[in-house]
């Protein structure tokens, strides 16, 4: 485990490196070095708010995200299944895909204020849409021998649905889930700037405003990197479940 993350943990180092030398060399006023950062992150930790920021953003999305799963994927294998759901939702589903959740922004605030409800809105938008296409193609993608060997033993359909559908679509559902929840993750962070007094992204723009603490602005940065890093390695733990993975066994 060690000697495999020595590469990534090389890069890292030299990013920083280059980071601290570019900053002295240019005697930016503004950009901070490295240090300035791990200084402003543990000022965060000694007063306790980065936790509360950290929570808060992760709380919206859990929220959005959980709403987004137990509605996508239902609806994704029965459009999947069902061919006449397909013709019927894919074409809204593809018409609204496209649209940024940021664009709905100025919506949500108008419908839900700016509480939590706003931001758990627009992640639930922002991961509805790629769990359904997932999950639609999981579906779609199913080997047919799966299938068949299943009506051979003159398996009903509904338990068809639930004992070979289902299992075999849970690859793809689960990358659906790990693009929908780097996308919450981006989608949260814009929405706190703008619209709440808590979170990450209400701790960088607060911190560009209240006094130009750029160290505070990158450390958030950092901060949110680390985070999202630190959920997408979660998520790439399901891939790897055996009840995940029997679609793929030889």
């Amino acid at each position: 485990m060690l000697k495999r993350a020595i590469p990534a943990l090389a890069v890292v180092l030299l990013l920083v490196g280059v980071w601290w030398i570019c900053v002295v060399a240019t005697h930016s006023p503004i950009f901070p070095t490295p240090l300035a950062v791990v200084t402003a992150t543990l000022e965060l930790l000694r007063d306790g708010t980065l936790w509360d920021h950290i929570g808060a953003s992760l709380f919206r999305v859990a929220a959005g995200f959980l709403i987004a799963v137990l509605v996508a994927v239902p609806l994704g294998l029965w459009m999947g299944w069902v061919q006449g759901a397909f013709r019927t939702f894919n074409p809204i589903v593809q018409l609204l895909r496209p649209i940024s959740p940021i664009a709905w922004i100025p919506i949500a605030i108008l419908w839900f204020g700016v509480g939590d409800a706003s931001p758990i809105f627009l992640i639930f938008l922002s991961s509805v849409f790629p769990l359904v296409v997932q999950t639609v193609t999981g579906v779609h993608t199913i080997e047919r021998q799966y299938l068949r060997a299943a009506e051979n033993f003159g398996v009903s359909r509904r338990k068809l649905f639930v004992q070979v559908v289902i299992p075999a679509a849970l690859p793809q559902i689960i990358v659906g889930m790990r693009i929908a929840l780097g996308v919450a993750w981006l989608v949260v962070v814009a929405a706190e700037m703008i619209a709440l007094h808590s979170g990450l992204g209400y701790l960088i723009i607060d911190s560009r405003n209240a006094g130009n603490r750029y160290d505070l602005v990158v450390a958030g940065m950092v901060i949110i990197g680390v985070t999202g890093l630190l959920l997408d390695t979660m998520m790439r733990r399901m891939e790897g479940l055996r009840a995940v993975r029997w679609r793929y066994a030889r």
